[in-house]
């Protein structure tokens, strides 16, 4: 399910950013991926999301991050250490996935995320998920 075909956009302020690779859903606590079918997702694409938070990163703020795998992609995992040892504003990360092979991907991506990764069959399972960690829980609560 798309992120804007979901109960959360209507619950939830965020921004919906373009890219030629695919669109981003900010909302205040984490942002939320849905990347264009039959893309690799290489240094040069994960340089431009981080780009569009570089502000945010500069002040500190924390986020999560969704990746709602709505499209088949592929994803270097080795981009997951690179992302570890030079940014530190991801709280958790959350990948939903819709078949087998997705969900086999992510797992082997797991491994090479420093921080929390959970695998999800739903975008409500990662949102829910993501709304209750400790970082999030109580601020969440009270919007």
């Amino acid at each position: 399910m798309k992120f804007e075909n979901s109960k959360y956009s209507k619950l939830l302020g965020y921004k919906k950013v373009d890219f030629p690779f695919g669109t981003i859903y900010i909302t205040r606590y984490f942002v939320i991926s849905e990347l264009n079918e039959g893309i690799h997702v290489d240094y040069t694409i994960a340089s431009e999301l981080i780009n569009a938070f570089s502000e945010d990163i500069r002040k500190g703020i924390k986020v999560g991050y969704i990746a709602n795998r709505i499209n088949s992609y592929s994803f270097e995992p080795q981009l997951w250490l690179d992302f570890n040892n030079e940014y530190d504003f991801l709280v958790a990360s959350a990948i939903v996935t819709y078949n087998d092979f997705s969900y086999l991907n992510s797992s082997l991506e797991k491994h090479f995320f420093k921080k929390s990764l959970k695998r999800c069959h739903s975008l409500d399972e990662a949102i829910e998920w993501m709304s209750n960690l400790n970082e999030f829980s109580k601020e969440f609560k009270h919007e």
